[in-house]
This record gives C-alpha cells, structure tokens and sequence, in this order.
C-alpha cells in the first residue's frame, strides 16, 4: 500500500472533493459528522452505564469527542514524523492526517444502538432466539449479520447509506476517512470463528458495494478471500479509542463509587513521569476523582508518545499489511501493561458491579420488546402484508419513505433483509431513554410525551 492511494481525499462514489479557504476535504469530513443527528444522539447513548444520573460520567458523545482529540495528536505527530523522512506526498500535511484519524474517531462509535455493547448482544440474542422464524427467510451470509450484530457495522452504514443522501452515499466522506474508520474491513460471514468472542466486522451484506469502493479506492490489500488489510491509520483511531478507556472507564469508577483511589494510582503509576508536582499531586488533599483527572493529561501524552513511536517503528510493516496485533502491543512495556491492566480492572470492578448488572438485565427486556414490534412488521411491510393495524402504525412511525426506493423491484427475499436492515437503522439510532419510553409504549404500558 502506499500513502498517495490511501490518503484518497475523492469522495464516496467518485465524487470529487472540494477544498474551501480554511477547510480541506478532510476537515469537510470532520463537520459532516459533527453536524450529523446520527452523531448528536450519542449524548444520551450508554458508553459503560447505561441510563446513569450522574452528569460527570461519560456518554457516547463526551467518549467520541475525547477520543477524537487523542487521535488527532496521534495523526499530526506520525504525519510529522514521516514528513521528515520523506514518506509522504508533496501534497499532504501531518495536519491532514490528524483531521482523518479525529474524523474516523469522531464516528468510530456512531453506530452503537442503545445501551452500548449490552444493545448489541440483545439483537444477537433475539435472532437467535425469538427471531429464528425471521432468519429462516434469509440465506446464510444475511443471516450472520443478524445474529453477530456489531455496531461497527452499523456505523459504517450509518455514514454511507442512512445519513443524510439516504441510499446514495450517505454522509459522502472521503475515501481516506471511510478506510480508516473501517477498523475490521471484511464482511460477517468472512469474520471466521463463529464461536470467537472476538467476531469483529465492519461491514453488513448490505453495503458491500460501498466497502469494496472504499478498499479499491485506497488501495487496501486482500490477505485473503473476503479480507482486506487496515488502513494503517485505523490503528491510530483504535490506539486513541483504548488509550481512553483505560483512562476514562477507571474515572468513571472512582466517580460512581466503583473504584478505590489507591488501586486506581497503583495501575496507573508506571506510566506517570516521576517528578515533584506529580509526588504532590498524588500526597494531597484534593478528592481523589479530581486528582485522577488532573493526571489524565500527563498519562495521555505518555500513550500519545508511545503510540508514534510503534507506529514510526512498524512503518513498513503498516503499508505491508502484516504488523501482528494493535498498535498497543507494540507500545513500549509500561504503557502496553497499564492500558491492559486498566481494562482487566474495569471489567472485574466496573463491568461486573451489580448495579450495571441490574440495568443491563433491563435493557434486554426493553431491547426485546422493541424488536419483537419492529422486526415481524418490517418483515410483513417487506411482504406486503401490512393489514395488521399495529404494524400498519409500527412502519409509519419508522417512516414509509426511509425504506429504499426501489423495494418493490427486489425478489421477496432481499425485500426482507432489506426491511429489517432498515427496521435495525431506526432502532439502532435510539437513544437509551428513548428506547425504554418507546419499549412502553409497545407493551401498552403507556407515558405521555413531552
């Protein structure tokens, strides 16, 4: 691979990008996602705790924004670097690959249906389950999207489909942006293991086209049927993505009560520079949340710096297509151990406290009620069998004219994976408590909305 092809700055079906006075493409790409529903309606979606009252604890909106500054240093200091080896072209600015990597941060969690990662084992879970009879109506490699559900994948549907040019070209991002935001470019029947804990996609059936552009476009490789290598890039958007939530999620613990200072110190200590003002820091009297955060900053910048020199280090290895593992893992011992430990201590301590338990129980319920309503009046709509007044109501509210154009043309069996696709992006784009008002609704358990 070579950065001339990857840093494609041509838009999603060939478009050609426009540079405006103080805004590149690239930026362009930055404010189309700022600016987009689909971005904005992550302030009320779950990062780790679900419907939680604390204002000082971190949604989608506040992790993705954190996310994309850590990202963006991480893009200008490696486009620094190798500008001063000559590596890349005349054209390009170690600006331009910050605004790339913070735009694919920006979005990098735009798919993410309600309640986080508990949203998305609750679709798994009712396909497999409750909406058997729904799989059966669809071949193999549809299927698959369904009952391995991954809000990467949504994500990238989001941007190249639902937002915006509804079915032509959604949010029409740069090719550039679009690679690096696909941090598992194969589809889910290419994922492998069916079995893997680890079963990551980043694309459904449903936008193949666009995937395999986006891959042509930038000059991905194929290491194997139906697999494409990284962006190299996209291992700076998931090297910003876990530098914060090794720092975040153990904030958040000591925020909610979750987490004792001293073990929290403990992790982190050897990544923090050994220096008067952190000895201070540490021995004082400020409350712990707030010594947690005035460290944040000196930690990050350690990651930040470790971050750019594995990937300067891997550099060939990158464009090759075979660096082994995420960039983390060749980050130097001390930042590759605290960004582990941190993440084992949250899923002991934080992940596993009952409290989150409680309403992660309750979220499946408000998932499967939904689902149950959605999905068999999608599936009727896909079959034009709508006479049931309820399913009737169900697709007026999902929106007649968000269905694509062209549904009636399509064989019965694509009209059904299609319908409930588009079932999953309304779904998909609740926020928790809209999911949950919505979820009482359809079990007759009515509220007035305000």
């Amino acid at each position: 691979m070579d950065w001339h092809q990857l840093l494609n700055k041509a838009r999603l079906g060939g478009r050609t990008a426009k540079d405006e006075s103080g805004r590149t493409a690239f930026l362009r790409d930055h404010d189309k996602i700022i600016f987009s529903g689909a971005f904005r309606r992550l302030a009320r979606k779950t990062q780790v705790h679900p419907l939680a009252t604390n204002d000082h604890v971190h949604n989608r909106l506040t992790h993705s924004l954190e996310v994309s500054c850590v990202g963006r240093t991480l893009g200008i200091r490696v486009g620094e670097r190798l500008q001063e080896r000559d590596l890349l072209p005349g054209t390009v600015s170690a600006t331009d690959l910050g605004d790339i990597v913070q735009s694919a941060c920006l979005a990098h969690d735009i798919g993410n249906p309600p309640f986080g990662h508990t949203g998305e084992r609750a679709i798994r879970a009712w396909f497999q389950e409750r909406g058997q009879r729904f799989l059966d109506m669809l071949p193999a490699h549809q299927q698959t999207d369904l009952t391995f559900f991954e809000g990467n994948a949504q994500g990238f549907r989001i941007i190249t489909k639902s937002e915006y040019h509804q079915y032509d070209g959604g949010m029409r991002l740069t090719y550039a942006t679009l690679a690096t935001f696909l941090k598992y470019p194969w589809l889910s029947a290419d994922a492998g293991n069916a079995s893997s804990k680890l079963r990551k996609y980043s694309t459904f059936v449903s936008e193949t086209e666009a995937f395999h552009e986006v891959a042509h476009a930038t000059g991905l490789q194929q290491h194997s049927p139906g697999r494409f290598c990284r962006h190299p890039l996209a291992y700076l958007m998931e090297a910003a993505d876990d530098f914060c939530y090794a720092i975040i999620d153990l904030e958040d613990g000591l925020e909610m009560d979750l987490l004792h200072w001293d073990e929290v110190y403990a992790l982190l200590q050897p990544a923090l520079p050994d220096s008067e003002e952190v000895r201070e820091l540490i021995h004082s009297d400020i409350r712990d949340g707030r010594k947690a955060a005035l460290l944040r900053g000196k930690i990050i910048e350690r990651f930040i710096e470790a971050g750019v020199e594995a990937f300067v280090a891997n550099h060939e290895r990158l464009l090759q297509g075979r660096m082994e593992g995420d960039l983390i893992s060749h980050c130097e011992p001390a930042v590759r151990d605290v960004v582990e430990n941190a993440k084992q201590l949250s899923r002991s301590k934080v992940f596993e406290h009952p409290r989150k338990i409680e309403l992660e129980i309750g979220a499946f319920e408000v998932m499967g009620a939904l689902l149950d309503g959605l999905i068999e009046a999608a599936v009727s709509h896909a079959c034009n069998s709508t006479k049931n007044y309820r399913h009737e109501r169900i697709i007026d509210l999902i929106g007649r004219h968000s269905f694509p154009a062209n549904l009636e043309q399509l064989p019965e069996q694509e009209r059904i994976y299609q319908c409930i696709m588009r079932a999953l992006d309304f779904l998909a784009g609740m926020t928790d408590n809209y999911a949950t008002y919505l979820a009482k609704q359809f079990s007759g358990m009515a509220e007035t909305r305000y």
